[in-house]
C-alpha cells in the first residue's frame, strides 16, 4: 500500500466503518541525528469518525510502500479456527452498532472454547471449565464472564442494563482477541520457532 491523497483502509481504526475517507491532510519527512533514516510521514483524517491515521515509507525511494500506521488496523489472525475468526471480525466490524458487537464477541470467546473442546453446558459453565482445566486463567474466566453477561445484557434486551457504547464493545474484542493470542497465535508461533 502506498501513500496518496487517501489511504486505501479496508476499515477505520477508529470507528471500524468500512471503505472510510481516509484524507491526507499532511506530509512531511524526517531524518535521524546523522541524517539516515529518512522517512516520509502521511497523516490521515477520518471523515466518518474524526480520527486521524498516521503512516510512515521510506524516503529514500520515491512512493515507496507504507511501512507502518498507526493505530494499526485491526485484524485476526488466520491461526484461530473459522468460525471464531468470522465472529471476531464481524465484531470489530461492527464497533459503530455496539450491542451486536457485544454479542459477536461473545460468540468468538464461545467458538473459542468449543474448538478446545468446552462443548458441553452453557457459557458459562464452559468458562467455568477452561479455568478448572488451566486453559485459561482465573482472571482470563472472570473477564470472560464479564463479556458473557454482557452479550446476555443485549440478547436479553435486559431493559435495566445501560445500551453498551463503542468503548465497551472495544473493551469486548480487545478480551477476546487477547484470547485468540493466547490459546491459537502464540502457541502457533512456537511451534513454527521449534520448527526453524
Amino acid at each position: 500500500m502506498k501513500n496518496g491523497n487517501q489511504l486505501p483502509l479496508e476499515r477505520c481504526p477508529h470507528c471500524g466503518i468500512a471503505k472510510p475517507r481516509l484524507s491526507n491532510e499532511w506530509n512531511g519527512t524526517s531524518t535521524e541525528h546523522g541524517g539516515g533514516n529518512s522517512r516520509r510521514w502521511f497523516l490521515y483524517h477520518c471523515a466518518s469518525c474524526g480520527g486521524m491515521v498516521l503512516t510512515a515509507a521510506s524516503a529514500k525511494v520515491n512512493n515507496s510502500d507504507i511501512s507502518n500506521i498507526w493505530p494499526s488496523p485491526f485484524s485476526v489472525s488466520d491461526t484461530l479456527p473459522v468460525r471464531a475468526r468470522e465472529f471476531l471480525t464481524q465484531a470489530a466490524a461492527s464497533l459503530h452498532a455496539p450491542a451486536g458487537a457485544v454479542m459477536l464477541t461473545a460468540s468468538a470467546v464461545d467458538a473459542m472454547l468449543k474448538d478446545k473442546g468446552f462443548k458441553d453446558g452453557s457459557l458459562n459453565s464452559r468458562i467455568d471449565a477452561a479455568a478448572t482445566a488451566h486453559l485459561i486463567t482465573d482472571e482470563m474466566a472472570a473477564w470472560a464472564h464479564e463479556i458473557r453477561l454482557d452479550a446476555n445484557d443485549q440478547r436479553h434486551a435486559d431493559e435495566a442494563a445501560a445500551l453498551p457504547e463503542a468503548a465497551d464493545a472495544a473493551k469486548g474484542i480487545e478480551f477476546a482477541n487477547a484470547l485468540a493470542q493466547f490459546l491459537y497465535v502464540l502457541p502457533a508461533r512456537v511451534e513454527r520457532g521449534r520448527k526453524a
